[in-house]
């Protein structure tokens, strides 16, 4: 099972936005703890929710996606209406830019659901100590309106020590209050003016797989992996971390980035 905080990231949504699809009953969680009203997730239920926003982002109202879903809308089906819409937009004047950027990700999530592609593997993570910067999400905030900022400053800092930026590491803790993020570069000296020395610790099991390319998509990779976690009998354990391989220049499609969920039978 998933936490509701952890669901929430995989899905790139809030948790309030969570509990408000289980209100309407668009998304029930698949299980309620009886003492503390805790909401948990199964993988499965991404697939639902992903069409949830899809079409919310298409303009339609949740009643009538609700319509919609309960008629056993297939992928195809949905992906046409994407398309469609899609068209519509590119016509649309410049404010439309931003929905139709959110379509095309949910499409493409949508079309990673069942990409056999991917390859997964189940490893210890070494400790690592980092030169770092933290920050938590804020309702209604994008990841990577966070990171990327945070990357920014950590490695100004760690440059202006002299230090290495080539070990660059992401770990997202999510806890009852919401997502901390720490983000930073492996450094063995003290911590350079503007960061704090954050010591992740080693990690006996994590089941691992590369994304490669641009970081808009790293969310149907999250996905996948952690529906094979799920389905090959694992337990999720956090925080979990990105380790960014090659990160180098604007272009990210060259980019390889390393997820890793620390897991548990």
């Amino acid at each position: 099972m998933i936490h509701i905080g952890e669901f929430a990231r995989l899905g790139q949504v809030s948790m309030r936005m969570l509990r408000h699809y289980d209100q309407l009953g668009l998304l029930t969680p698949d299980h309620v703890d009886p003492w503390t009203g805790y909401r948990s997730y199964s993988a499965g239920q991404l697939a639902r929710l992903n069409r949830i926003v899809a079409l919310k982002d298409l303009g339609f109202p949740l009643a009538q996606v609700a319509v919609l879903l309960d008629g056993d809308l297939d992928g195809d089906e949905l992906r046409v209406m994407l398309h469609e819409r899609r068209m519509e937009l590119e016509r649309d004047h410049e404010q439309a830019r931003q929905r139709l950027a959110g379509v095309e990700a949910r499409l493409h999530l949508i079309d990673k659901e069942h990409d056999m592609s991917i390859e997964y593997v189940t490893k210890s993570l070494p400790a690592v100590r980092l030169a770092a910067c933290s920050a938590d999400l804020e309702e209604g905030q994008a990841i990577g309106e966070v990171v990327g900022p945070l990357f920014e400053r950590a490695g100004a800092a760690v440059a202006r020590a002299g230090g290495s930026l080539r070990t660059a590491i992401a770990s997202y803790d999510v806890r009852p209050a919401g997502m901390h993020i720490t983000v930073g570069y492996a450094h063995d000296g003290p911590a350079p003016e503007g960061t704090a020395i954050v010591e992740l610790p080693a990690v006996e099991q994590a089941v691992c797989c590369v994304h490669l390319g641009a970081m808009t998509g790293i969310g149907a990779a999250w996905q996948s992996l952690v529906q094979h976690a799920e389905t090959s009998g694992w337990d999720l354990l956090g925080p979990c971390r990105e380790d960014y391989l090659q990160a180098e220049g604007e272009d990210q499609s060259s980019w390889v980035t390393e997820l890793q969920q620390p897991v548990r039978r």
